[in-house]
């Protein structure tokens, strides 16, 4: 149970404050961005509804829309015109969310999108970046230009998948696999029993990566700049091996996000956050949110 979860969760942590910022995965989130002709802001909403209703694959009564400007900007008749991201959430969602923040006694500061508070950790960001996240459950491929959203997809597979490979090809149970994993991940081994984690690994992982040069190659293909940096950010990233083999593979810079950069903590705890933050990323993003 999510809520008793939480209460025990808050408790163990003694926190007092009941404000609360609840992230919503991508995977039940929806993306997409269109372009308008130059029109004026009180038009603006109509023409994003009528765009809005096109586009997404549910009634607009049963979702909660939200939108940004991404380029150009209203009442400029003289420009290209506009081009929008819009947010959609279903509001199953969102009722079930406002739900476990009831039962948890919270007072639900705000919902949004994974994504959001995964930007706001890792701000400033500049240039055009791909940012990926892999889940437990999915994976997100979000590409930021100058610190705008500009594109994010979710698909699967993502971390828990590499666990059951393993754990299935070896015939071991999900925590003994997720130790190996840990242990030797995409590191080359001639310890026997060993020498095949690697290529076990690596179906899932090359799985992974189809789906993000998918996602790139649809950005470019609008007519965008190359990419100057991927982040990877979520438990997975830890494996061994996995940061360097996704350079060699993707032929671009890559970081793990470290979401305490801009945090104030005692110097004996770095190596501990080091370790930790590819998990905190989004987590310490929402928390953010509270404090602006």
């Amino acid at each position: 149970d999510i809520a008793r979860a939480i209460s025990g969760i808050i408790d163990e942590a003694k926190m007092t404050s009941k404000r609360a910022v609840f992230s919503i995965p991508d995977f039940s989130t929806f993306y997409t961005t269109f372009d308008l002709p130059p029109m004026s802001a009180q038009e603006l909403p109509q023409a994003i509804r009528f765009q809005a209703r096109q586009q997404i694959p549910l009634p607009l009564s049963e979702v909660s829309l939200d939108w940004s400007i991404i380029q150009g900007k209203p009442d400029d008749y003289q420009g290209s015109g506009i081009k929008v991201l819009l947010v959609a959430v279903p509001n199953e969602i969102i009722n079930q969310y406002q739900e476990i923040a009831r039962l948890v006694r919270l007072d639900l500061y705000a919902l949004e999108a994974e994504v959001f508070g995964f930007l706001r950790s890792i701000s400033p960001i500049r240039g055009q970046v791909a940012i990926i996240d892999i889940g437990a459950q999915s994976t997100t491929c979000s590409i930021i230009d100058r610190g705008i959203l500009k594109l994010s997809r979710s698909f699967e597979p993502a971390a828990n998948e590499i666990i059951q490979v393993l754990s299935k090809a070896l015939q071991i149970d999900f925590k003994e696999a997720q130790v190996l994993n840990e242990k030797y991940g995409l590191l080359v081994t001639d310890k026997p029993g060993m020498e095949h984690i690697r290529e076990i690994i690596l179906t899932i992982v090359d799985s992974i990566l189809r789906e993000i040069n998918k996602t790139i190659q649809g950005f470019y293909s609008t007519g965008e700049k190359s990419l100057e940096l991927i982040i990877l950010s979520g438990g997975a990233v830890s494996t061994p091996g996995l940061k360097e083999y996704f350079a060699e593979k993707l032929g671009k810079k890559i970081e793990i996000a470290n979401p305490f950069q801009n945090i104030f903590y005692p110097p004996i705890l770095e190596n501990t956050l080091i370790k930790l933050s590819p998990s905190y990323t989004i987590a310490i993003g929402s928390a953010i949110r509270g404090l602006e």
